[in-house]
């Protein structure tokens, strides 16, 4: 809350005082920002009154100051509260407004003329007549600093500045690893060499020399401390729908990317993955029981076009029969969930942090997300995805089961064939016997070699880039054990690496 003294002769300006307060406090919008400090509202205290006043003047963020004609009792160097209440705001630096009431009563002290001549020559005074015209000139005076404050936003979210973060709440090392990517997916102009501030500039990333909402979030070595629910909620529940215990419950912070990224993984961690054989074709073939690029363009949407000023948080929850995403926002005008299923323009609710987000293929930018959903989904047999959009948007995609095909789960608890009959619903019941809890178990290389060679096998043809890391979060081993089984694997000519260490691909010889 930012702090407001209220100067002057009380008995003079009894009235006007309380109209202020009243004001700032049944006001919908000023009184989440202020509140108003009255000498005549403190509580008993063990403090003379000129030790309590300048103690609220250091308190406070913004000094009131009304002037009229008493200048009020003098001390014994003959110098008036009100006159110390402004000095000592004026030597602490805090924003000040006078409000001067109209002469015409009676002639003003000496002393408060001096003062009011003074304070002409520091800041800018406003006159008013009455406590009516006080109020408004104050409301004028209170929107205009935070204007000035950037508590006040008339712009997109993610292009005004984030309060608080300066340059060193960002990583270069982000920057440049964005960089590097964009250069190779897009073309991107820069080279990784940039200083920050000129590719912040470019990307238009920066307001008046401060890192704006976007750039945080797109680079910031902790965006959560400055932007507190731009988390994802990743939960996996049993059966069809929300109760307790929770299985799996993660909270994933960090930048876009990184929330994107493991969010991802946490879906794909949790449903099946079925792996064919060589019979029609050289390469296995593997698929997802939802495929993973629905999975991640759900995801995609949510963390790109959320609202961050909600307060509420994006969801993933992962049901026996449905995948569901949580978006906390809504549909930009012009898009309608009809238009959603046909080609559309693309209208982002954050424009800035979907730009940076193409230049690294998370996005498209071409309004065709959707309808990649709805055709990759129906190439896979699943229903077509469902969309709502009611006190925030809602992606709903149908699991289905993948009946008569090897699979390997990847839920971190066994590996089976499943038959005809293996639908969502007996997985999940056959699952809630094997105790799956929040700590859930972790497997030594001795303990399941047979199987877990399978779904690193399985795992691998899917996605031949993925990394260790992401297998070791997969499988729900050590990364010591995935390096066991890699190793062994490789030794035995099953498997082979192509390429560098960090960018290169798996490949399944046999």
């Amino acid at each position: 809350m930012i702090g407001i003294f209220v100067s002057s002769v009380q008995r003079e300006f009894a009235h006007e005082r309380a109209a202020l307060r009243d004001y700032v406090r049944n006001n919908p919008a000023l009184r989440r920002f202020f509140e108003v400090f009255l000498f005549e509202d403190a509580p008993a205290s063990d403090r003379t009154p000129d030790e309590l006043y300048l103690a609220e003047v250091e308190r406070c963020d913004i000094y009131v100051g009304l002037f009229g004609d008493e200048y009020g009792s003098e001390d014994q160097e003959g110098i008036s509260p009100t006159e110390r209440e402004f000095e000592h705001a004026t030597t602490l630096g805090k924003h000040r407004l006078v409000f001067l009431r109209d002469a015409g009563r009676s002639a003003r002290h000496p002393k408060m003329e001096a003062l009011i001549g003074r304070a002409q020559t520091e800041v800018i005074r406003k006159s008013f007549a009455g406590p009516e015209e006080l109020v408004a000139a104050l409301y004028e005076a209170l929107v205009e600093y935070m204007e000035e404050n950037d508590l006040l936003r008339t712009g997109p979210f993610d292009a005004a500045p984030c309060r608080d973060a300066g340059m060193d709440d960002l990583d270069p090392e982000r920057m440049r690893r964005f960089v590097r990517t964009a250069r190779a997916e897009r073309q991107f102009p820069l080279n990784e060499k940039i200083p920050p501030e000129e590719l912040l500039e470019h990307l238009d990333l920066l307001h008046k020399g401060r890192p704006t909402h976007a750039a945080v979030l797109l680079f910031g070595r902790r965006p959560q401390r400055f932007l507190l629910t731009s988390f994802v909620k990743c939960a996996h529940f049993h059966g069809t729908q929300v109760a307790k215990p929770i299985p799996s419950l993660q909270m994933y912070e960090g930048t876009v990317f990184e929330m994107v990224d493991d969010a991802v993984d946490f879906v794909l961690s949790k449903i099946a993955l079925s792996v064919g054989t060589r019979a029609e074709s050289a390469q296995v073939p593997v698929a997802y029981e939802i495929p993973k690029e629905v999975v991640r363009e759900a995801i995609v949407n949510a963390v790109a076009h959320r609202d961050y000023a909600n307060n509420a948080s994006v969801q993933v929850m992962l049901f026996a029969d449905r995948l569901e995403v949580w978006n906390p926002g809504s549909l930009p005008w012009p898009l309608t969930l009809e238009k959603l299923r046909r080609p559309h323009e693309s209208v982002p609710g954050n424009r800035l942090l979907a730009r940076a987000m193409y230049f690294v293929k998370y996005i498209e930018e071409m309004g065709t997300g959707t309808v990649d959903m709805i055709r990759r989904c129906a190439e896979s047999g699943l229903a077509e995805p469902e969309f709502e959009s009611a006190g925030g948007f809602v992606v709903r995609i149908r699991r289905a089961a993948l009946a008569g095909k090897p699979v390997v789960f990847t839920d971190r608890t066994r590996s089976e064939t499943p038959t005809q009959e293996t639908t969502p619903e007996v997985r999940s019941a056959t699952e809630e016997t094997t105790s799956e809890t929040t700590q859930e178990r972790r497997v030594t290389p001795q303990e399941t070699s047979g199987t877990t060679r399978d779904r690193i096998l399985g795992l691998i043809a899917a996605e031949p880039e993925i990394t260790q890391r992401i297998l070791a979060q997969r499988l729900g081993i050590t990364p010591d054990g995935v390096k066991y089984h890699l190793n062994r694997l490789r030794k035995e000519g099953v498997i082979r690496h192509v390429g560098a260490t960090k960018r290169g691909r798996w490949e399944v010889l046999r």
